[in-house]
């Protein structure tokens, strides 16, 4: 043994010391054309060990519950990295997956892709219910036939491509029962999302939200569109899709905002009224916090924002703000009247053709509804008082370092206060 290792240690010796500067393209392609093959060829013989190990119990020496937790240990790969190996390794001790690691052993074959033919295989059910809702039994040798049309496949498909291909095999090895086979499986995948869906979220106490989700797939591809509208470059103007360095914003932030205005401008008579995302949250100020132009507000979930926040909120979100005079005593209710309707949205998109800035280039779609008089200081909803802005200067007409000035040409344009 001691042999056997100290050559394959000089030969990997070797192959590191070799200078790669010399090469020639066709040299280093097969160069690494081999170590791909090599290191397929030396998981399969880490696969054998490892079932070997298992055999023997070796993790019983430490009182480990499995061999691949003991493993684990002494190798400080993931107790789920060597978990995942441990079952590829005992898999290939059964006669059904024997070619699989065969296939590995000669190099045809990568380990995720190996393990994908696995699970694919031994994903293949023992019966099936027709359509005609008999229960038909599948013959033994249909496991090894979509085995065999995997390994095949496995030439000109990845890992990923050899797992879609997978879930459909029984099409292909086993026609006639593919179909009834696919529905249960949607079937049984589907009711699991549903009942596992989850949504987390936290404050970070920095002004910021973080969270988690889990939901149905169709769910993820619908929202993911809907994002992926609203992000749109052709929405928005170049400054829009630009960052504070100059820079272009990453998708990953066009995305964040994207689904910041998802929220905010999500329609406030879909939502139920004692459910809804802004139409039950409840702002609190004084007249005096309302008017001023540095103040902060009082949501009702005991977190804070800047008054301007909630001004620009009051514009086009369902917030309620309750202004309070000294005694706190309520002054004013917000009713989602101060909204705009769908009519006077058609009719402002008429009149001002996109946003009112001067220079900006958003569409009507685009925009929100602004209030040249704001609500919040007894602003009116009428078309006289109100005009179509982007969100990018819908946050300027609400911050209290830019000056908002109107021109004769119903144009608008802001400039930083000194």
């Amino acid at each position: 043994m001691d042999q056997v290792l100290a050559r394959v240690h000089a030969s990997l010796t070797e192959v590191g010391e070799v200078s790669l500067g010399g090469l020639s393209d066709a040299d280093v392609v097969r160069l690494l054309d081999e170590l791909d093959g090599v290191t397929s060829r030396l998981a399969r013989a880490l696969c054998r060990v490892v079932a070997e190990a298992d055999r023997r119990r070796l993790g019983e020496a430490t009182g480990a519950r499995h061999t691949h937790q003991w493993w684990a240990g002494r190798s400080r790969h993931t107790h789920a990295d060597a978990a995942r190996l441990s079952r590829l390794a005992r898999a290939f001790e059964e006669p059904l997956h024997a070619p699989t690691g065969r296939a590995l052993a000669a190099g045809r074959l990568r380990v995720e892709q190996a393990r994908v033919i696995v699970q694919a295989v031994d994903a293949v059910p023992a019966t099936v219910d027709t359509a005609d809702g008999v229960t038909r039994l599948i013959d033994p040798g249909v496991r090894a036939q979509a085995r065999d049309h995997l390994l095949a496949a496995a030439a000109e498909h990845d890992a990923k491509a050899l797992r879609r291909l997978g879930r459909r095999i029984l099409d292909v090895v086993a026609p006639e029962l593919g179909e009834a086979q696919e529905a249960r499986t949607l079937a049984e995948e589907e009711a699991r999302a549903d009942a596992t869906a989850e949504f987390e979220m936290n404050d970070d106490g920095h002004r910021r939200c973080q969270g988690r989700f889990s939901l149905p797939s169709h769910i993820g591809a619908m929202l993911k569109r809907h994002l992926f509208a609203l992000a749109n470059p052709a929405r928005h103007t170049d400054a829009e899709l630009r960052d504070e360095t100059g820079g272009w914003k990453p998708l990953r932030r066009r995305l964040g905002e994207a689904f910041i205005e998802y929220v905010e401008r999500y329609p406030v008579e879909a939502t139920p009224q004692t459910a809804g995302v802004n139409a039950t949250i409840v702002i609190t100020m004084t007249l005096e916090q309302l008017l001023v132009e540095h103040a902060t507000a009082l949501l009702d979930d005991g977190t804070r924002m800047s008054a301007a926040q909630a001004r620009r909120l009051a514009c086009e979100a369902g917030i309620i703000p309750v202004v309070l005079d000294g005694q706190s005593t309520p002054l004013d209710l917000g009713r989602t009247r101060r909204l705009y309707s769908k009519a006077q949205r058609i009719a402002l998109s008429l009149r001002d053709g996109g946003c009112t800035a001067r220079g900006c280039e958003t569409t009507a779609s685009g925009c929100h509804a602004h209030h040249d008089d704001p609500w919040s200081r007894g602003g009116a909803t009428d078309l006289t008082s109100g005009r179509l802005l982007c969100p990018r200067h819908h946050r300027l007409a609400h911050d209290p370092r830019y000056a908002m000035t109107a021109h004769a040409d119903t144009k608008v344009t802001f400039t930083r206060r000194m």
